[in-house]
């Protein structure tokens, strides 16, 4: 298992895709559903590869992971000041993915593959909310997408989807 006890919490290695290691703490790493049963199944020997994750990313990833467990355990610990700590936590995640759009791409596919729903929740409805309200010419846009439509086409698709534009 890859461990080091600190303080009382057990620390978890892991490597990124371009080799860039990071020792977190267990109750962090735990978040990704991916590593909590690699964990589980004794597959974390030394230090857990993550090959789909550049150390980029991965650093971003840790660092969303480890406030929303110290929001849980603040919560907890003060059951009665519970609001200002979600606020804070919704401050945070607003900031979080103010991101270049590749980046946020990158977080959607990592949050995907460590299994982290909630980051994977946050990464897809702030691109739903880029979507919301665009036409298909304002969305192409939006995401370098060429239209590979022919005009009869196009009329066609609108046609039949008529609904879809009132």
């Amino acid at each position: 298992m890859s461990s080091a006890v600190e303080n009382g919490s057990k620390k978890i290695t892991l490597r990124s895709s371009d080799g860039e290691v990071f020792e977190v703490e267990e109750a962090v790493a735990v978040e990704s559903q991916t590593i909590k049963h690699m964990i589980e199944d004794d597959c974390a020997d030394n230090t857990i590869p993550l090959p789909n994750v550049t150390g980029k990313i991965l650093a971003k990833v840790i660092e969303y992971c480890k406030r929303h467990v110290d929001a849980a355990a603040a919560s907890s610990d003060k059951a009665e000041e519970k609001p200002s700590s979600d606020e804070d936590v919704k401050g945070f995640d607003a900031d979080f993915v103010k991101v270049d759009q590749a980046t946020l791409f990158d977080l959607i596919l990592a949050a995907n593959y460590l299994n982290i729903k909630s980051l994977l929740d946050l990464t897809c409805q702030t691109v739903a909310d880029m979507i919301k309200g665009k036409t298909p010419e304002e969305i192409r846009k939006t995401f370098n997408i060429k239209n590979d439509f022919t005009p009869e086409e196009e009329e066609e698709v609108r046609r039949e989807n008529q609904w879809a534009f009132e």
